[in-house]
């Protein structure tokens, strides 16, 4: 039985970096015959250019009827002036939200091949491996009410909600709970109890929790102290838990340990396993089109996408080992090079990913 996968390319790096991963999971389909078939839309800027809107319900629809998705990147300078609910990141807030995409999945590991390119010591960051699992749907992004008003004396304001209920915060403290059971059994809860009520919420839910998992070792950490950590001791940490934008920001902290945020996948799934999957950086558009963007991430997320949503963890390891291999050669975009590799295009990078599958 095959299966569907919708391709959103978006905009700046992404159609790039997508191209190279589509590659990749075509040879991987090719080798071991698991009858994938592609379908392609618009999301962020692409859509508001020929539709008028960040994605448009069609696109919505015909994704949700995909066994998943596989998104590149939104947004850019572009459209940076247009009203805020047509710019192209409410397109990407809307499919998550319409698809109950609510656990988002961010691997940080450091590859060996990679120790000299992070911005910390090797001792620090030699082998690292950590899962941040970040709530998606909710949270001060998604709250109401939300906008910029005008106060009696004339002066602007803008105000936003922060906002979880015990389900939102339940669900994903029970994905975080299996992840590290099949990790290292060690999961720490991000939040700002000290001074966020939302926070003392989510710490006694996901405290209640704690008991129907007794192999798994819980602790708690405020986020400031949990951003210091993450830069001092990396390595003490397994999973993660934390909200919307804790997890935003220590995510994006987490990847440059592991020498470039272009390395780093990222799957957001709802509850029946469907998911949309994405590299965690941007949409780089001051090097789109300069074919230097690093589409191992967007590779990775493919991988990631095989194993989580598709049920194919052997073609998830394939392309992984396919991955390692070339780093191995000493391939590198410009965002990973050292001296003594062999500096590679986008497409190069790509090409060496599908020889060595």
């Amino acid at each position: 039985m095959s299966k569907k996968i919708m391709i959103l390319p978006g905009d700046g790096i992404g159609p790039e970096i997508v191209a190279q991963a589509k590659a990749v999971l075509e040879a991987v389909d090719k080798k071991s015959g698991l009858g994938l078939a592609f379908e392609e839309g618009e999301i962020g800027g692409a859509a508001i250019d020929s539709s008028g809107e960040p994605l448009t319900e069609e696109t919505l629809e015909a994704a949700g009827q995909c066994d998943a998705v596989l998104l590149g990147a939104v947004g850019g300078p572009k459209w940076d002036q247009l009203d805020r609910d047509i710019r192209p990141e409410r397109g990407l807030l809307k499919i998550r939200s319409r698809l109950g995409l609510y656990a988002n999945l961010r691997p940080a590991i450091l590859y060996p091949q990679l120790a000299d390119a992070s911005s910390l010591k090797a001792e620090i960051v030699s082998g690292l491996d950590i899962l941040i699992v970040r709530e998606l749907t909710g949270g001060i992004y998604f709250g109401e009410p939300r906008g910029i008003r005008v106060l009696a004396n004339g002066e602007q304001q803008g105000f936003n909600t922060y906002v979880y209920s015990e389900y939102e915060i339940e669900r994903i403290a029970r994905t975080a709970f299996e992840a590290a059971r099949k990790r290292r059994g060690r999961l720490c809860s991000v939040d700002k109890a000290n001074v966020l009520e939302v926070t003392v919420l989510w710490r006694e839910v996901v405290e209640r929790l704690a008991p129907e998992y007794p192999d798994v070792e819980l602790s708690h950490m405020y986020v400031d102290n949990a951003a210091m950590q993450l830069v001092r001791a990396p390595k003490q940490f397994d999973v993660m838990v934390t909200g919307n934008m804790f997890g935003d920001i220590l995510s994006d902290a987490a990847a440059m340990l592991t020498g470039s945020i272009g390395m780093l996948p990222s799957a957001s799934l709802n509850e029946t396993g469907f998911g949309l999957y994405e590299p965690c950086h941007g949409s780089a558009p001051d090097i789109a089109g300069q074919g230097v963007a690093n589409p191992l991430a967007t590779i990775l997320s493919a991988a990631m996408m095989l194993r989580y949503s598709l049920d194919m963890d052997g073609a998830a390891d394939l392309i992984e080992q396919a991955v390692h291999k070339v780093l191995d050669e000493g391939l590198r975009t410009a965002d990973i090079f050292t001296q003594g590799c062999r500096k590679v295009t986008t497409a190069e990078m790509g090409a060496a990913v599908v020889n060595a599958l």
